[in-house]
């Protein structure tokens, strides 16, 4: 199931499903109702009484709480993709992981996953060397969350494997004091139609490593959701996430 099968991403993967013999997308969820030629939509979840393995969420943080809900009645596992979770939402998640299999990663991306582990390889060896991490990240004029969740996991990524955690600065305008030494400064720039840039810069005394990932079309989250969905789909209940489906 699809839910969020009228936005940008859910008829993404939509597309993207025609062509994988894996995976059919047997019935989809919009607020905004609407028709399609593969498979019925419904406007609210529990209206749909099709037989699903797994649901696949591209929607809205709103819409979290009641998509949960159902699926823990009807005991279906859920790919959550929506990103700009509160921390209210966080804790619910994780109490409905506790009855069903829940995979939830701030980016579907296997290339932004794969630099996670990479950048906590760099950080280990340039930790006593005195390095300063700072992380840009850009996104599209629509974006409303910043910094991106996938920002924020590239920096607890690193923070995860430093000897001394680093404290996350968001905004250097109000201070008029040089850089503290165990900081990760994080910096959102939005504009046009960019679908996500993150550089992480590993700034050193007369050298500077920069690595970056960028995405050129969402086609690589919607790819990425399908592996998850079908990584998913036999799981018993815990919370997963995309290292999960890589391993």
């Amino acid at each position: 199931m699809m839910h969020g099968c009228n936005g940008r991403m859910g008829k993404m993967i939509t597309q993207l499903c025609k062509d994988d013999s894996r995976i059919q997308i047997v019935a989809g969820i919009d607020a905004r109702g609407g028709l399609s030629e593969d498979y019925p939509i419904y406007e609210k979840v529990e209206d749909c009484l099709e037989e699903v393995d797994v649901i696949v969420d591209f929607s809205k943080a709103d819409a979290i709480d009641h998509l949960l809900m159902v699926c823990v009645e009807r005991n279906i596992p859920v790919v959550l993709c929506t990103t700009g979770l509160k921390q209210e939402k966080k804790e619910k998640i994780a109490e409905a992981s506790r009855s069903i299999a829940i995979l939830k990663s701030a980016n579907m991306s296997l290339g932004i996953n794969v630099l996670m582990k990479a950048l906590q390889e760099v950080a280990k060896k340039l930790e006593s060397n005195n390095f300063d991490i700072e992380i840009v990240e850009k996104h599209h004029n629509q974006k409303v969350d910043a910094p991106s969740g996938t920002a924020l996991a590239l920096a607890d990524s690193i923070n995860e494997v430093l000897q001394e955690k680093c404290v996350y600065n968001f905004d250097r305008s109000q201070s008029f004091t040089a850089r503290e030494k165990k900081e990760i400064g994080i910096s959102a720039v939005r504009g046009g139609s960019i679908p996500g840039e993150h550089e992480v810069i590993f700034a050193g005394l007369d050298e500077v490593i920069t690595i970056k990932h960028t995405a050129y079309s969402r086609m690589i989250f919607a790819k990425g959701a399908v592996l998850a969905a079908c990584f998913l789909a036999n799981q018993k209940p815990g919370l997963y996430d995309m290292q999960d489906v890589m391993e």
